[in-house]
């Protein structure tokens, strides 16, 4: 999310990624503190934290994850928000039906 939408909040992040504010929180604060992520002030509204790639992980995260992130926006731009919205939940609902059949094995 962070590499291709740049900063968010963190409740933007939890919103995006359908976890728990609180998860979200916990995620960010152990990354922070491994250095992979940064936390500062959001200037409009300083109760709110904005949440970024740290410089210096910002391009070992970019070799490993562009690539793919370059060829879902290339997929998907021609789509219009319904149909992007159609595959993500195709996609969910795929993943859902994985773990299901991994469940009953």
């Amino acid at each position: 999310m962070l590499l291709l939408d740049g900063p968010l909040s963190v409740s933007q992040l939890a919103d995006r990624l359908s976890v728990a504010p609180t998860t979200m929180s916990l995620l960010v604060g152990e990354l922070s503190r491994k250095g992979v992520l940064e936390r500062r002030e959001d200037d409009a509204d300083r109760r709110r934290r904005i949440v970024d790639i740290s410089p210096a992980s910002r391009p070992a995260i970019s070799r490993w994850l562009s690539p793919g992130a370059r060829a879902w926006q290339r997929a998907l731009a021609p789509l219009t928000a319904e149909q992007r919205r159609l595959v993500v939940d195709t996609l969910l609902a795929y993943e859902s039906a994985v773990a299901e059949a991994q469940e009953d094995a």
